[in-house]
């Protein structure tokens, strides 16, 4: 599986071994785009091709396009967890909001770059 970002959106592409296709589809939206290529070049301009389609639609019908991540992220924990985290954001001397940003950021750079 291969993994491209352009404009904030994330499409995942996978291997159609019957059609001998790169066939992919942006993965953290509701609306559907999708994008096919031979190569691998091929299909990471027909991503960004049709994310900026999808985006110059959007503008023509006057509504906004879905957009990948709002910034607002549930989470859920046990209270032993929600202790834990507490005590670390408040040595930390931040909120908790804070401190977790901090730290799952740094993990998520980490996993990504690995």
């Amino acid at each position: 599986m291969t993994i491209f970002t352009y404009k904030g959106y994330t499409g995942q592409v996978k291997i159609d071994v019957e059609e001998n296709m790169l066939c992919g589809h942006v993965v953290d939206i509701k609306d559907v785009i999708t994008f096919k290529g031979s190569t691998v070049e091929e299909v990471h301009k027909a991503f960004e091709d049709s994310v900026d389609d999808y985006l110059e639609w959007c503008q023509e019908l006057g509504e906004e396009p879905n957009k990948p991540f709002s910034g607002k992220l549930p989470f859920r924990t046990t209270p032993e967890n929600h202790h834990k985290i507490f005590i670390a954001a408040t040595k930390a001397g931040k909120s908790i909001n804070a401190w977790m940003d901090d730290v799952l950021s740094k993990a998520a750079e980490k996993a990504i770059h690995a």
